[in-house]
């Protein structure tokens, strides 16, 4: 949901994910950033998600996100470090930044700089689908 922190992502967990969900892509943490939230418990909320899902059988996807530079270097670094590592222990595919390409291209972002436009959409779609791809393979595979 649009403007959903990584813990408000966890609080609607089970029942946005129902039964019988084949895979999941997650996506969460940019608002997390955008509001200066602490890098640990963006790790954590988002640790406990891959948990959950991982319990389930659920092959999982994750979209990282970057910090902005404006944050300074120690929170990017914190920030930035979240989604490698997550990846790497829970074992699930990685996607190393949801909007490579179009975060800070103006012409690919909506008034607010931040919301893809329609083209913006249409640069994440095609750079985001080799991932996609992987994790529906790995779907048939369950």
């Amino acid at each position: 949901m649009s403007g959903d922190t990584s813990t408000q992502g966890l609080a609607r967990l089970d029942w946005s994910v129902p039964p019988g969900t084949d895979a999941v892509i997650v996506e969460l943490g940019a608002n997390d950033m955008l509001r200066g939230q602490d890098p640990n418990i963006t790790r954590r909320t988002l640790d406990e998600i891959l948990t959950r899902l991982k319990g389930r059988n659920i092959p999982v996807l994750l979209a990282g996100m970057r910090a902005a530079p404006n944050f300074g270097a120690d929170y990017q670094k914190a920030f930035d470090a979240i989604y490698p590592d997550l990846a790497s222990k829970h074992g699930v595919l990685l996607y190393p930044f949801f909007l490579d390409g179009v975060a800070g291209d103006r012409s690919l972002n909506q008034a607010d700089g931040m919301h893809p436009t329609a083209a913006g959409v249409n640069r994440i779609v095609p750079a985001i689908l080799p991932s996609v791809e992987k994790l529906l393979a790995e779907t048939s595979q369950h």
